[in-house]
This record gives C-alpha cells, sequence and structure tokens, in this order.
C-alpha cells in the first residue's frame, strides 16, 4: 500500500514474496516448515527444560546452552510463523512498521547469538585450559553478566540500525523479493542515500561479529593446543568430546552468516541468498539441540529418566 501526498509516494506496506517459483508444491513446502518449527520448538524447549530441572545439567556450560536453546526460538518464531503465511498466500503483505520489528527482532537474536557462542567458547577454554580455576572463574555473577550483556548490548547495536533504517525514504516499489524483512532486501526499496546505513552496519559487525569470531578462535587455539598436549589418545578424545559439539555449532552459524551477507542479492545469487537464510533461520534452530545431544552422555541421561518418569 503507498499513501500519496503533493510532492511524493509513500509506502505504508510492504509485500513479501517468499519462494515464488516453489507456489506450485506450495502445500508439501508449508507442511515441511511447519514440521520443521513445530520440531525446533519442542526440541528447545526440552533443552530449556532438562537444564532448568537436572541436577546433572547445572554445570555453566549447560547453563549458557538454555540460553541458546532460548535464542533460537525467538529467532525462529520471529520469522516462521509469518513465513508460513507467505507460503500459503503465495505472498503477503506486512506493515512498514511491522517489517522494521521483525528486522530487529532477527537482527537481535542474531546478534545475541553471535555473543553467545563467544561466551561458551571461553567456557570451554576456562574447563579445558584452566581446570583448577574453572569453577571460581566461571561463576554465577560472570555467568549472568555475560548473559545480561549479550542481550542488551545486541538489540543496542540492532536499535542504532533500525533508527537509521527508519529515516529512510520508501517510496517506489514496495515488493521484498524475499521471504522476510532483512537489511539488503529492504535497502534495496528505499529511495534515499543509504550510504550512512551501510556504514553503520560495517561498523557494528565489528564488535558484534569480527570481535566475537577472533574471541572464539583464539578460545579454541589454545583449547587444541592442551588437547594435543594431553599424552594419552583416550584422554584427548575424551576432552575434545567436551567441546566438540559447540565447535560444529560455531562453524554452521558463522558460515551460514559469512554466506548470507557476502552472496550479492541480486540475480541469480538472490536465490542463493534467500536458500541460505531459510537454512539458517529453519534448519540451524532445529539441528542445535541435536548435535549438543548427539555426543553429550549427561543430556541423553537426563532425557531418559525424565522419559522414565513421565511413564
Amino acid at each position: 500500500m503507498k499513501v500519496h501526498d503533493e510532492n511524493s509516494t509513500t509506502v505504508t506496506e510492504f509485500l513479501i514474496l517468499g519462494f515464488s517459483s516453489w507456489n506450485g508444491y506450495k502445500l508439501p513446502f508449508f507442511s515441511v516448515i511447519l514440521m520443521m518449527y513445530s520440531m525446533t520448538i519442542c526440541e528447545n524447549f526440552l533443552i530449556i527444560s532438562l537444564v532448568s530441572t537436572s541436577p546433572r545439567l547445572q554445570s555453566p556450560m549447560y547453563f549458557f546452552l538454555g540460553h541458546l536453546a532460548f535464542a533460537d526460538i525467538v529467532l525462529v518464531t520471529s520469522i516462521v510463523p509469518k513465513f508460513l503465511e507467505v507460503i500459503i498466500r503465495e505472498g503477503s503483505t506486512i506493515p512498514y512498521v511491522g517489517c522494521l520489528a521483525q528486522f530487529h527482532l532477527y537482527g537481535g537474536v542474531v546478534c545475541t547469538e553471535c555473543y553467545l557462542l563467544s561466551a561458551m567458547s571461553y567456557d570451554r577454554y576456562l574447563a579445558i585450559c584452566k581446570p583448577l580455576h574453572y569453577i571460581s572463574m566461571m561463576n554465577a555473577k560472570l555467568r549472568y553478566s555475560l548473559i545480561f550483556s549479550s542481550w542488551v548490548l545486541s538489540f543496542t547495536f540492532v536499535s542504532i540500525t533500525i533508527s537509521l533504517l527508519s529515516e529512510l525514504d520508501f517510496c517506489g516499489s514496495n515488493v521484498i523479493n524475499h521471504f522476510f524483512c532483512d537489511f539488503a532486501p529492504l535497502l534495496e526499496l528505499s529511495c534515499s542515500d543509504t550510504t550512512g546505513v551501510n556504514i553503520n552496519m560495517t561498523v557494528l559487525s565489528v564488535p558484534v561479529i569480527l570481535i566475537n569470531f577472533v574471541c572464539i578462535i583464539v578460545s579454541y587455539v589454545y583449547i587444541f593446543i592442551t588437547i594435543f598436549g594431553i599424552s594419552s589418545t583416550s584422554g584427548r578424545q575424551k576432552t575434545f568430546s567436551t567441546c566438540s559439539s559447540h565447535f560444529v555449532v560455531v562453524a554452521i552459524y558463522y558460515g551460514s552468516t559469512f554466506m548470507i551477507y557476502t552472496v550479492p542479492f541480486r540475480g541469480y545469487l538472490l536465490t542463493v541468498n534467500k536458500f541460505i537464510s531459510l537454512v539458517f533461520i529453519v534448519l540451524t534452530p532445529l539441528l542445535n539441540p541435536i548435535i549438543y545431544s548427539l555426543r553429550n552422555k549427561e543430556i541423553q541421561s537426563s532425557i531418559m529418566k525424565s522419559l522414565r518418569a513421565s511413564v
């Protein structure tokens, strides 16, 4: 919808196209996405429930895992319900304010997960490289400070971007060729100079992505040095197993993020970008609890105990 005045046309809502080339398969596509969304919610709520109630899962590592599970729930819920409407209606409108709100929530959670993964890598560094001081250093005060700062910093940074986006004029096309209100497709529709917003995103990527990624890499360099210094093969395998799940999740998360925001949002690559975004938003939160559970005996044991108690 567009509102006309004497000098310009202002966009008041956007039309989200989704995957228009898949409209002929909308019912199976809808069913698959709905099933994956439902499984994601159930899996991550299970992780949160286990971490909150199981005596076996009271260590700092599971504390952070519980918050990562909560962030994954918020991430998929900010995008998927509207995406399901887009699929079934073969495109759906979203108000201008709603579009900014969706990007705000999505961007804030994505940034939060960057900080959470960094905090989890620091936790693994202390546990493996400084085991004698682990409990005293990774105390409750530090854990809650890391969680609080992760959420506050992330949404503060994204709020700055939203304030700049809200100052842009949208007076041309209102069609978003994506399945949600992401940064690149919004900028493409603006008829204002977007240089300032792009500079802001580049600057904010330093404390959000670059610094966290460097912290993770440095933590794992020290972790691998410590692991390779262990004399027994079984000792190395046992120590590595305590951080392998987190390492896999970090690789998937940062790999997907890097591809999404480096693949150009135009031409054939636009479809590639949308597909990678779909994997990042729908598949990654689904896989995270599975990855952490497959090699974790404490989580498996807690799940079995819960199942036996419910029978």
